[in-house]
């Protein structure tokens, strides 16, 4: 059991920092530990929940989470992820893998060429968040990720969102996407509530931990950082995949 609880501390710090859900992270770390990716992949969108609920608290105290500019793209994603179940029961193991890489990939080219801070005008349209945050919640989910892995490059690549401002929205999103797509796993059996809730409790330290250093980080620096780590777990995931 303490695999599982450093894995939730360590899960939730970059969840507090990077302003992900933590299914980049934890999803692979749960396959090294000998789970298979269904059951990897409820414990993670679990501990998604649970994190980003109280890191995006947080993040609302300190001033950085906009309700507004976020909760469109965020209904858009409870929808999407809603039917995230459904896509699960009927791919197969491998197939859920190559989805995942294939969402780093997506995330590592575009935050490769987004700016760090932005001088453009941000791109405020409520359809393109509601159709945005679909996409996202249902490919991402169904996955075991968040969905911040996709829609940080998004906001900060095509919206023109500062990268600080993109984080804290990002892990909003993740608010609805996992709590919807919890809701779907677990009506098809697929969530392994014990497991899940223990690795989601311990990592509410780290989720608290990261936020706290990421406020105090460079956005240049943040940027290098997140994009790094992108590239590590799709070489990590990719070897016990392939």
């Amino acid at each position: 059991m303490i695999e599982f609880i450093i894995a939730g501390i360590f899960t939730g710090f970059f969840s507090g920092f990077f302003g992900i859900g933590g299914g980049t992270i934890l999803v692979p770390i749960l396959l090294y530990l000998g789970l298979n990716i269904k059951t990897a992949i409820g414990v993670s969108v679990t501990q998604m929940m649970v994190s980003s609920i109280f890191g995006s608290f947080l993040n609302y105290k300190k001033g950085l989470l906009k309700l507004n500019d976020g909760i469109f793209i965020g209904i858009g994603g409870a929808l999407g992820a809603s039917l995230s179940g459904i896509l699960v029961s009927h791919l197969t193991n491998t197939s859920l893998g190559f989805i995942f890489l294939g969402i780093l990939s997506f995330a590592i080219i575009k935050f490769f060429y987004a700016p760090h801070t932005n001088d453009k005008e941000e791109i405020n349209n409520k359809l393109l968040f509601l159709a945005v945050g679909f996409f996202v919640g249902l490919i991402a989910i169904s996955v075991g990720v968040g969905g911040a892995v996709m829609i940080t490059p998004i906001l900060v690549g095509m919206l023109h969102y500062d990268l600080k401002k993109a984080v804290s929205l990002s892990l909003f999103f993740v608010v609805f996407s996992s709590t919807s797509g919890f809701i779907s796993l677990a009506s098809h059996g697929l969530v392994d509530y014990k497991l899940g809730f223990e690795v989601a409790i311990f990592s509410m330290i780290g989720t608290f931990i990261g936020i706290k250093t990421y406020h105090t980080i460079n956005p240049k620096n943040h940027k290098k950082q997140l994009l790094w780590w992108y590239i590590l777990i799709f070489i990590l995931t990719a070897i016990k995949i392939l």
